[in-house]
């Protein structure tokens, strides 16, 4: 049995490609080892940046991709029988042809009751008030408006995956 601390799991369901490229490349590891000289000289001037200190969080994230609905309903399922449940979701409201993202929702919601969603679009075709309305107001459901800005969106999953208290 490995004594590796376990990784937080991100599932990202979305039908475009780009967005779970985007979402890998904040959060890989890889991406960030070649700033480690550049961070160590900024925080030797300047002082430990909250964001600098948030990243030694990111490492122990893991990023998932569904590109449906259905797809990621799935992966949660099997994650949950497996052990290894996702922390968090970002769920895109559009996802032609496919379950949309309140579809999606209903049916994560069957399945693991307790997880915490953040949905994602650049298109208002609910409106806040009315899946709030259906689902209830809950620290277990976000909105992010697309597109993403890196900074904002390292802090929100960081926040959401922190233990709870």
């Amino acid at each position: 049995m490995s004594n590796a601390p376990s990784k937080t799991r991100i599932l990202v369901i979305d039908d475009s490609e780009a967005i779970h490229t985007d979402f890998r490349r904040l959060f890989s590891t890889e991406q960030r080892k070649g700033s480690d000289e550049l961070d160590e000289l900024e925080a030797a001037l300047f002082g430990p940046t909250p964001s600098r200190a948030a990243s030694r969080d990111e490492s122990e994230l893991e990023v998932d991709s569904a590109f449906q609905g259905q797809e990621g309903v799935t992966k949660v399922r099997e994650a949950i029988a497996a052990g290894r449940p996702y922390s968090l979701v970002f769920l895109d409201y559009r996802m032609p042809p496919g379950w949309n993202g309140a579809e999606t929702l209903r049916h994560l919601r069957k399945v693991a009751p307790t997880l915490r969603v953040v949905l994602c679009s650049a298109y208002s075709d609910y409106s806040w008030g009315s899946l709030i309305q259906e689902f209830g107001e809950s620290e277990l459901l976000k909105e992010m408006r697309k597109p993403f800005n890196g900074q904002e969106l390292r802090q929100l999953v960081l926040s959401l995956t922190a233990p709870r208290g």
